[in-house]
């Protein structure tokens, strides 16, 4: 808000163009230089919602919600919100044909800020084996097909995440309530039972409705902390820990062995002041607490996936198609000339050869990016470029990336709407209950499918904009003039993009590049000097300086501080 004369106007905040007048009327208690939501119709653009000074990172948070459409006034359907006032604060006692499980000990494992809790785990020895309980929320028991909560989720498709934020795919009181797998409350699940013989070969799963109590509420901290034996735990549950991650560690070395690409990436993760700003941002590194819960999550949805596909059931698969040949090819090439080892291959590659010799580039890379601590970003992302992307399909077509036979999303229903189709075909299939799938389970896969991707681009514009408010503060406390080192994560004909100091990234114009006229070389993976022959190449070192940062974009704009040798 701000005002022109007498008038008070809004102005867009993410596009900048022409500023709206508001009805004073509407204002209420928002003043010069706060971010407001308007509706602009005819005549004078009505406030509709304070957020808070646009120079604090959570009113732009929120901002950012509703101007790509995540959010909206009113904020969700008002039978939808009828429907959740109906439904009691907790489950009851188990009704007939659902399995009484609250006396074995089970757990959740999440990120620290985590809000909802849709998965929790049970394990123990077994004669020579072990067997795992994998319990996932039953949201279906919750959200009956055709009625305005579901609709709501499936027009919503998927949880929004930003940092220290989440608008819910389900209504706050089912997603952090009712559903959410929180400790020491009752809670209906549909469990998958794993048994693992004397060499950890899975046996036959079995799936049914359940009631669980969680006795614990684990982060993904705690979990490295006592894997690493940096913190104890209690014996009971360090016990079923340790076991889990015997199990989780097999399990990957399998998936591997298998042809499972190995590309690991960390996500940004966020602290605030309390005070409007960004406190710190680092990449979210893991492994084990990390790999504990993928292995055994991925390794229930191979098991739903498995029994839907096998009987030819209608669902939701998740889907990753073989690479394209000449896709593989190029990457090899890039590799070749970035100096990374890489497979060889032979001309007229089929399909299943080019999803090998991906697996196999990604195998090298990990290989090459650990011992030479270079290229830790770009090559990486090469790989994961030259692969189709994944997808929700009704028909089973293999998983790629994982190189798996059938697999589907079954694990997070109340954050994703193709996990609760999944448990619907599931418990059709199981006959313990009778609910109609959507009819045209093509139009939901593409629909999902474009959701994610949409979720998916809000996600990254929230985190760009947290780096930058990060970004600009740290240069406020130690000067504009400090120099960071980078490495060059992309190469476009415009300019260069860097990552530097870990989480932050920049982008430098061609036209800044020193001592020469530079242009894109013919793989796309360096700007190389007319004269010089000088190159910026994928994953080489640089140092940066920033010349200015634009908040509200999220976008950092840089400039070399120092030669770098010439290749």
């Amino acid at each position: 808000m701000s005002r022109r004369g007498k008038l008070v106007v809004g102005e867009p905040f993410f596009d900048p163009r022409t500023p709206v007048v508001l009805d004073r009327k509407t204002v209420g208690d928002a003043g010069r230089g706060d971010m407001v939501v308007a509706s602009v119709g005819r005549g004078r653009a009505r406030v509709e919602r304070r957020l808070g000074p646009a120079n604090r990172v959570e009113a732009v948070l929120e901002g950012l919600l509703y101007h790509l459409g995540v959010r909206s006034v009113p904020e969700r359907d008002e039978e939808a919100l009828r429907e959740t006032e109906l439904l009691p604060d907790e489950p009851g006692e188990p009704e007939p044909g659902r399995v009484d499980l609250r006396e074995l000990l089970a757990f959740t494992i999440d990120p620290d800020d985590a809000r909802d809790f849709d998965d929790a785990l049970s394990i123990q020895r077994e004669g020579d084996g072990i067997r795992v309980w994998v319990h996932i929320a039953d949201v279906a028991a919750a959200v009956p097909p055709g009625s305005a909560l579901d609709r709501d989720a499936s027009d919503r498709a998927f949880s929004v995440y930003v940092p220290g934020r989440v608008e819910p795919m389900l209504a706050e009181a089912l997603s952090a309530g009712l559903c959410s797998l929180l400790p020491s409350r009752d809670r209906n699940c549909v469990t998958v039972e794993l048994p693992l013989g004397p060499g950890l070969d899975p046996g036959e799963a079995v799936f049914y409705r359940s009631m669980i109590r969680s006795r614990e509420r684990l982060t993904y901290s705690q979990v490295e902390a006592a894997l690493t034996g940096r913190t104890p735990l209690s014996s009971e549950l360090g016990e079923a820990l340790e076991l889990a991650s015997v199990v989780a560690a097999e399990l990957r070395r399998r998936r591997y062995r298998r042809g499972s690409l190995r590309v690991e990436t960390g996500e940004v993760t966020f602290t605030f002041d309390g005070r409007g700003s960004v406190e710190r941002a680092w990449v979210e590194t893991e492994p084990l607490a990390h790999g504990l819960v993928e292995e055994l999550m991925i390794l229930a949805n191979e098991a739903v996936a498995g029994l839907l596909a096998g009987r030819r059931r209608d669902a939701l698969y998740r889907v990753h198609e073989r690479p394209d040949p000449q896709a593989v090819e190029l990457l090899l090439s890039k590799l070749e000339a970035l100096e990374v080892p890489t497979p060889s291959f032979e001309e007229h590659l089929t399909p299943a050869d080019a999803a090998r010799l991906a697996a196999q580039a990604s195998v090298d890379v990990a290989r090459y990016v650990g011992g030479t601590k270079r290229g830790e970003v770009a090559f990486p992302a090469l790989v994961l470029r030259a692969l189709k992307q994944a997808r929700y399909d009704p028909r089973n077509l293999g998983h790629s990336g994982l190189a798996s036979r059938a697999y589907c999303h079954f694990t997070s229903p109340i954050r994703r709407y193709p996990d609760l189709i999944c448990h619907r075909a599931l418990l059709n299939e199981l006959g313990v209950a009778d609910d109609p799938l959507p009819e045209d389970l093509a139009g939901s896969a593409e629909w999902c499918s474009g959701r994610e991707r949409e979720a998916t681009h809000v996600e990254r514009a929230a985190d760009a904009i947290c780096l930058a408010f990060l970004l600009e503060r740290r240069l406020f406390e130690s000067g504009w003039d400090a120099s960071f080192d980078g490495e060059i994560v992309g190469v476009i004909g415009s300019g260069i993009f860097v990552r530097f100091a870990e989480v932050f990234e920049g982008y430098v114009p061609v036209r800044r590049l020193p001592g020469d006229f530079y242009e894109l070389d013919p793989l796309g993976t360096a700007q190389v000097g007319r004269r010089s022959g000088r190159r910026y190449r994928l994953g080489d070192s640089i140092a940066v300086t920033v010349e200015s940062v634009d908040r509200s974009a999220g976008k950092v704009n840089l400039a070399l501080c120092e030669k770098i040798a010439a290749r």
